[in-house]
């Protein structure tokens, strides 16, 4: 009997075998789009999931990138659209496994929730016979987040608030701070884990997840988009999905926040903010001024601690308690905000910005 080759016997056993996902049977090479029934609305209109498998001929993690959990977070179904029109996916290794849209409904009426008015990422794992969320969250975990090794989860700040582009994540699960620190942002977040949540819920199985968080709900911003993809793509590299030299990534020297507290509106008025997004404050900081639209009252809202601004309210009108700002703390705060900067200047300067951009003026 004639002796294989080392190399051939390596090459061989890297080939990857036909991926089964949802029912669907998948082969090395393949790329496939099906939508994965859910349940119907009372019209009988069907609420489908749609689903998107790129199988590499060579073996490797199973990736899951997901948007729209909550229908109203924009960015992350755009960072998904551009992304998988790269060529260099044709020399994949492994699988990527896409969900542009999971919250369907969410999505087609511009709101969070679903019809029951609950929130999708607090229904994991999901119940077969329950509500319209629960069904969601059972059929999407059971069928897709299962058979995945990996997964990055794709967020915006809710409505009236915007995210500084950052990575929220468990780092102390296996697996999850590797996928953080490689997707190559200035901020990292060491966020607990949330009951019912995706997050909590794939971890149980030790499937590592991370949420990258940008923007703002009904908004698509250009930056955070391009970061979003230039992350991904990153993260795919570190895993060994993607080839090194084949797509250009815009990389950072991530921070991790020690710690991060909300500052809320100490009373009821017109608010004004005087810090912006991605800012170094320090200590007494003044981050803005809310006023009484019928008389001269007025409060200034000042930082308790130096940080980095992470999110900011953006409704001018707002009621006492109202959350205004979040501000992360860092070990080394200037050098953060440094980062926030170049990163910013890569990103603008970053090829796939200028393709995707179109100033205003030609727009018809």
């Amino acid at each position: 009997m004639k002796e294989l080759d080392y190399n051939t016997v390596k090459e061989k056993l890297a080939k990857a075998s036909p991926f089964e996902l949802a029912g669907r049977t998948i082969q090395p090479g393949e790329r496939v789009q099906f939508d994965l029934q859910i349940a119907n609305l009372f019209t009988h209109t069907p609420l489908n999931l749609p689903v998107e498998v790129i199988h590499g001929r060579k073996s490797g993690p199973v990736l899951l990138v997901c948007a729209a959990i909550h229908g109203d977070e924009l960015n992350g179904v755009e960072i998904i659209r551009r992304m998988r029109s790269f060529k260099s996916l044709k020399r994949l290794h492994g699988t990527l496994v896409l969900v542009p849209v999971v919250n369907l409904f969410g999505f087609i009426h511009q709101s969070r929730y679903l019809p029951d008015r609950r929130d999708l990422n607090r229904c994991f794992p999901g119940n077969e016979t329950g509500s319209i969320a629960s069904r969601v969250a059972y059929i999407f975990f059971h069928e897709i987040v299962k058979r995945c090794t990996h997964i990055i989860d794709l967020h915006t700040a809710a409505v009236n608030r915007d995210n500084l582009p950052q990575i929220r994540a468990a780092l102390e699960e296996p697996g999850v701070r590797e996928m953080a620190m490689g997707f190559s942002i200035p901020v990292i977040v060491n966020s607990g884990l949330i009951d019912n949540s995706l997050r909590q819920e794939a971890g149980k199985l030790g499937i590592p997840v991370i949420t990258y968080e940008a923007g703002e709900a009904l908004r698509l911003y250009e930056r955070p988009i391009v970061t979003g993809v230039r992350g991904i793509v990153s993260v795919m590299r570190t895993l060994g999905m993607l080839p090194t030299r084949r797509i250009t990534t815009v990389r950072a020297e991530p921070s991790i926040a020690q710690s991060s507290s909300w500052f809320r509106a100490p009373m009821d008025g017109i608010f004004r903010p005087l810090v912006r997004l991605g800012a170094r404050v320090k200590e007494g900081t003044t981050l803005g001024v809310i006023s009484a639209p019928f008389s001269s009252e007025e409060y200034v809202l000042s930082a308790g601690f130096d940080g980095i601004v992470i999110c900011t309210s953006k409704l001018p009108l707002v009621n006492e308690g109202e959350a205004l700002f979040h501000i992360a703390q860092f070990e080394k705060t200037r050098t953060v905000e440094s980062e926030i900067a170049l990163h910013d200047s890569n990103i603008q300067e970053d090829r796939l910005f200028e393709i995707e951009s179109v100033p205003v003026t030609d727009v018809n």
